[in-house]
């Protein structure tokens, strides 16, 4: 899941005086940023002035938590909740050797480039900046297109999820439903912009970590997972790989965290240790209870929607705003983010030129005109970004788990699993008298391990798929 993190810029702008200019933003499905930006116009931020860690554990922990929790316990349903807990446990700490690598490669460029740069600012590097810069231009046009795919699978999955609540809330079919839903954030951000956007984003990740803590804290009081027995069938367990991978990547953020750090690499590596567990355990005590609940029924349903018809003290109506929100805002962070991409590559096309004047219009129409041509490269962008996702998703059955295998099986795996391996794998090549033997980057068994496990992630979620299509 992509979202776009106001956090980041705002506290930029307040307290370390950024130079920022627009860029294209893209973040996880939750809070998190992959910053694809273009090399022309680079972010400075000014290195003697860092952040802290409990801003930086905060950032990682609104980032991984997002709407992949909402598919997380009917795709660990089958498997049961010891082998999926399990696998959480284990996805959990291949995703953060990965995070480490991506993190040492970042700062291993940022000092390689501080050399370029003037003294004491420095470029924030985007993932597709730093695989150019490993793997050529080859690595840089699969990380924009893998982005991509990311983007619209990302998109489909919340404007499908969020039609499929809303329908339980109002009755609404859900492709209408989801059509609004989509709608309403594309006004807020065409017509509100980023500042109104970016507080409207952070009164809804606040709210929706508040009832996530809140539905935990009623559901184990209330019992909960008493259902729970310890069994499962480790056979299914391989299907639940790509939504957690899906519901805990947070590697988008790792670009803009090197630069909030400082390139501190000691704090970057506690600040991500101790961000990603405290997701880690709100996934397995969700899982436990949506799980226990599931296990309590002697049929087969979305463990979220036995949530909704708990009578728990209100429980329902939290489960149900919890899952709006989740939905909104990561809708939010990538309808901006993605956007945002589009425009920069439409700028660079250089179609986009200016109305002619006409001496002889009214002063209201050239006023429109005016507006129009300053606009007209944004709402192309913005309908690149929705017409695809709302055509898919109110056409395809089921796009919600659909899209998330494939942002989580592949998009992610690719970008999060394969890359960062590889690009650590050139970087140190390369330099092999450079490499400080103290980072993981550099333990090429651990990279090539690391590496492998991601291709075969990618690999067993093409046979599965593969069978699914010809059953």
């Amino acid at each position: 899941m992509i979202k776009y993190f106001p956090c980041v810029c705002q506290g930029y702008n307040q307290k370390h005086q950024l130079l920022i200019s627009r860029k294209c933003y893209a973040k996880k499905a939750k809070k998190s940023l992959i910053q694809l930006e273009e090399e022309e116009e680079p972010i400075k931020v000014v290195e003697n002035e860092k952040g802290t860690v409990a801003g930086a554990v905060a950032l990682v922990i609104c980032t991984s938590i997002g709407s992949g929790i909402l598919a997380l316990p009917q795709k660990a349903s089958p498997a049961g909740i010891l082998p999926s807990s399990i696998l959480l446990i284990v996805c959990w700490g291949f995703l953060l050797i990965e995070a480490l690598i991506l993190i040492e490669i970042n700062v291993n460029l940022r000092r390689k480039m501080r050399k370029k740069e003037q003294e004491n600012e420095l470029e924030v590097i985007s993932i597709r900046t730093m695989a150019q810069e490993t793997l050529g231009d080859s690595g840089g046009t699969l990380a924009t297109i893998t982005y991509v795919f990311l983007g619209y699978t990302s998109m489909i999955a919340y404007c499908s999820k969020s039609g499929e609540i809303l329908f339980h809330l109002i009755n609404l079919p859900e492709s209408a439903s989801g059509f609004l839903f989509t709608a309403l954030f594309t006004l807020l951000i065409s017509i509100g912009g980023t500042q109104t956007t970016d507080q409207v984003n952070q009164w809804l990740t606040a709210s929706m970590i508040g009832l996530l803590l809140a539905i935990e804290v009623v559901a184990v009081a209330f019992g909960g997972w008493s259902g729970l027995d310890g069994r499962g069938d480790w056979g299914k367990v391989l299907a639940v790989i790509p939504v957690i991978i899906f519901s805990l990547v947070y590697h988008d953020l790792a670009p803009p965290l090197c630069a909030y750090l400082g390139g501190d690499l000691a704090r970057l590596r506690a600040s991500v240790l101790l961000g990603s567990l405290v997701p880690l355990l709100a996934l397995l005590i969700w899982d436990a209870i949506a799980l226990g609940l599931s296990a309590q029924t002697n049929q087969f349903v979305d463990p979220v929607e036995l949530l909704m018809r708990a009578k728990w003290s209100g429980i329902s109506f939290m489960v149900e705003a919890f899952s709006l929100l989740a939905v909104g805002t990561s809708i939010i962070g990538t309808l901006l983010s993605f956007s945002e991409f589009f425009k920069e590559q439409l700028k660079r096309l250089s179609w986009h030129s200016p109305f002619p004047q006409v001496p002889k219009e009214s002063e209201a129409f050239t006023g429109l005109r005016n507006w129009w041509g300053r606009n007209e490269i944004s709402f192309t962008a913005m309908a690149m970004v929705i017409a695809p996702t709302l055509f898919i998703s109110t056409t395809v059955p089921d796009a919600f788990s659909a899209a998330t295998d494939i942002a989580g099986g592949y998009c992610m795996t690719m970008l999060y699993g394969v890359l960062p391996p590889a690009m650590a794998w050139a970087l140190h090549s390369e330099q092999p008298q450079d490499a400080d033997r103290k980072t993981l980057s550099s333990v090429k068994p651990l990279v090539f391990g690391a590496g492998l496990l991601a291709c075969c992630i990618m690999v067993e979620q093409i046979f599965r798929d593969f069978s699914a299509f010809h059953s």
